[in-house]
């Protein structure tokens, strides 16, 4: 029985999501969240909150290896992608705690995102062009983003050569990427693939409010739910991902894979996908069954305040 986890990047909103939920459905659970600074509200989702040193300092793993003994955890859920990177190793061999997480392969191909649409080619799954800034655009509006990563920091839409020279000289380690159209037709996948290998997918369509999914509604598409089954299976997600796509006159076009739970994992909770709590069952040896999500419910996502000192 878990009875100890460790959350990383707790001063993030996905963190804090992911321990609301466990504080609210499993009873008993002593939550340790960690992260590299004070100036923020994680503190009040855990039972014990703790600084650790950023992921790309030497003494990180160190000290999350260091936790995880003297704190006695029995499982950790990894939540940014610095620091995915960083554990990578430990997600795939070390057996000494349990770790809720996509998957060696996810994480691999997620981190990157020109590596992601490698993977998607070489699944045999059509995937926006996609290239090196290094190697110029090859067309325009395009976008340019981060290579690693996520989110929409950092990435812009390029209209013209002048902009290309002007982003390329900016972000010289970027991506140029092909510009997906309709706008309007941005869908986030919320993709769990079981340990006996049963896929459920979640569509929603979404509008942005300040980078992150602020409405959402569940919709259906069989080609969409078919092609992320199919990343999910050539991936060999253990798991949780969220697949961030387009609907295009084409079909559907993947340009993101968060290989983590999603900033919509509350969103998803209040409507019944539970991926959290089945990936801690999982973890635990019990079967997940998957309940009926009526197409057409709608989401939105809410904000509130809290008084730490006066």
């Amino acid at each position: 029985m878990i009875k100890k986890i460790l959350i990383t990047g707790i001063g993030g909103d996905i963190a804090q999501c992911v321990a609301t939920i466990l504080k609210k459905e499993r009873s008993g659970i002593y939550l340790v969240g960690v992260d590299i600074h004070t100036q923020h509200g994680g503190t009040l989702f855990v039972d014990e909150f703790l600084t650790i040193p950023r992921a790309d300092d030497a003494s990180y793993l160190p000290s999350i290896r260091k936790i995880i003994t003297e704190h006695e955890i029995d499982a950790v859920i990894p939540m940014t992608e610095p620091e995915l990177g960083v554990l990578l190793p430990l997600i795939k061999d070390d057996q000494t705690v349990k770790w809720i997480s996509a998957g060696y392969h996810v994480i691999e191909a997620g981190l990157d995102k020109l590596e992601t649409i490698n993977a998607l080619l070489r699944f045999d799954i059509p995937a926006p062009w996609t290239r090196h800034v290094a190697h110029g655009a090859l067309q325009f509006p395009c976008m340019i983003k981060s290579r690693f990563g996520s989110g929409s920091r950092g990435v812009f839409k390029v209209n013209s050569q002048e902009d290309a020279d002007y982003f390329s000289s900016k972000y010289p380690e970027a991506i140029f990427q092909e510009y997906l159209e309709p706008e309007d037709a941005e869908v986030t996948c919320a993709v769990y693939r079981t340990k006996q290998n049963e896929v459920h997918t979640l569509l929603l369509l979404r509008r942005l409010t300040g980078g992150f999914t602020g409405w959402a509604r569940v919709i259906e598409h069989e080609e969409t739910t078919a092609m992320c089954a199919a990343i999910a299976i050539n991936l060999d997600l253990r798991g949780s991902m969220n697949i961030q796509l387009r609907i295009t006159a084409q079909g559907p076009r993947v340009f993101e894979i968060n290989p983590r739970f999603s900033s919509t994992v509350m969103m998803r909770h209040q409507i019944g996908f539970d991926d959290v709590l089945w990936a801690l069952d999982e973890a635990e040896g019990k079967a997940v069954s998957f309940p009926q999500i009526p197409y057409g419910a709608t989401i939105v996502r809410t904000q509130g305040a809290v008084l730490l000192e006066k």
